[in-house]
């Protein structure tokens, strides 16, 4: 917190500084004795009528009265972390869509928007990069315009947590009405340490450039059809792993999309009945070895931030949160 130099607490921020990065403490609670204190560090989003908001790392909106502050202050960036690779925000939006391709696009200024006949959000959702090249309002018109022209409900994937992630954009939304659905992570980390994880079950890993029927009988999502083949199969060097089981559905899958320096995995699967026995710890580790062969030197994955399992696996590999995203779908008929 920012101290004077008389001692005092004092807030050095004011209206001009939205849409930067603040640490504030105020009183936890109207009428509170000295002491009881909240601290919240995030993006200050707004600052109208006497209430701020600010939105955290994790996307989460905090309001605070402004009677309320006992301190703030502008504070930079957060710094680099200290383990994996360094990227951008930009950088790994770019990396991670190309990895999940959807079977239509089209711009809308440096938005993106995707469809893929409702398979996935992540490929029927709208990357916003940067400008629409039109108002807000008129930008989201024409979002559900197109959507609505392919029988989809409109939906933007937002990031927060990182130099240069869409704070504003998310707190815009949501004046407006538009619901998040799903929020999830980003993880990064160093390749070698995952290449380097073996198992008693590590020389069963077959790979392969497609995705078969038995993996698809592994792959638990809904609607697999030909356009989610094709999503699957989207991306700079796309391989598919899988453990054989004891019949004909693999006991373990995974894919990994090789793209310059990086290597991103997702649908790693494991049979509920042959979990903790390291399968998809040899899956990544199969499919990360042959990434290495192809030049990648840094990894990524998309984690659910409830996924307590999947998450102690990856931190015990190495990685950790870069970035929060989140998916928020336009407002139901007369709620805007």
């Amino acid at each position: 917190m920012e101290i004077s130099a008389a001692g005092r607490l004092e807030v050095r921020i004011t209206a001009a500084d939205v849409g930067k990065r603040v640490s504030v403490r105020c009183l936890s609670e109207t009428g509170a004795t000295e002491g009881k204190f909240t601290d919240t560090v995030g993006v200050l989003t707004s600052w109208n009528r006497g209430v701020l908001q600010i939105t955290r790392k994790s996307g989460e909106s905090v309001r605070i009265a402004e009677p309320s502050l006992v301190a703030g202050k502008v504070v930079p960036a957060a710094p680099a972390r200290r383990r994996g690779p360094a990227a951008s925000y930009g950088e790994l939006a770019r990396i991670s869509a190309r990895a999940w391709r959807p079977v239509e696009s089209e711009r809308l200024g440096e938005w993106e928007l995707r469809a893929a006949s409702g398979f996935t959000r992540r490929a029927n959702s709208v990357l916003p990069l940067g400008d629409p090249g039109l108002p807000l309002d008129a930008a989201l018109d024409a979002v559900r315009r197109w959507y609505g022209d392919r029988g989809l409900p409109a939906r933007l994937q937002t990031a927060t947590g990182a130099e240069g992630t869409q704070e504003l954009l998310c707190a815009e939304l949501e004046r407006r009405g538009w619901v998040r659905e799903v929020t999830a992570e980003l993880w990064t980390g160093a390749l070698a340490p995952v290449a380097d994880r073996v198992g008693a079950e590590a020389g069963r890993v077959v790979l392969a450039r497609e995705a078969d029927e038995a993996w698809l009988a592994r792959y638990r999502r809904k609607g697999v059809g030909e356009v989610a083949l094709r999503v699957l199969g989207s991306g700079p060097s796309v391989w598919f792993a899988s453990v054989p089981g004891e019949g004909a559905v693999p006991a373990a899958v995974g894919r990994c999309v090789v793209d310059g320096r990086w290597a991103g995995f997702a649908a790693v699967e494991v049979d509920p009945a042959q979990r903790r026995r390291g399968l998809a710890t040899v899956v990544m580790a199969a499919l990360a070895r042959r990434a290495l062969e192809e030049g990648a030197s840094a990894a990524w994955l998309q984690v659910e931030e409830d996924n307590a399992g999947a998450r102690a696996m990856y931190a015990g590999t190495g990685f950790g949160a870069h970035h929060a995203y989140h998916h928020y779908r336009e407002p139901e008929a007369g709620t805007s």
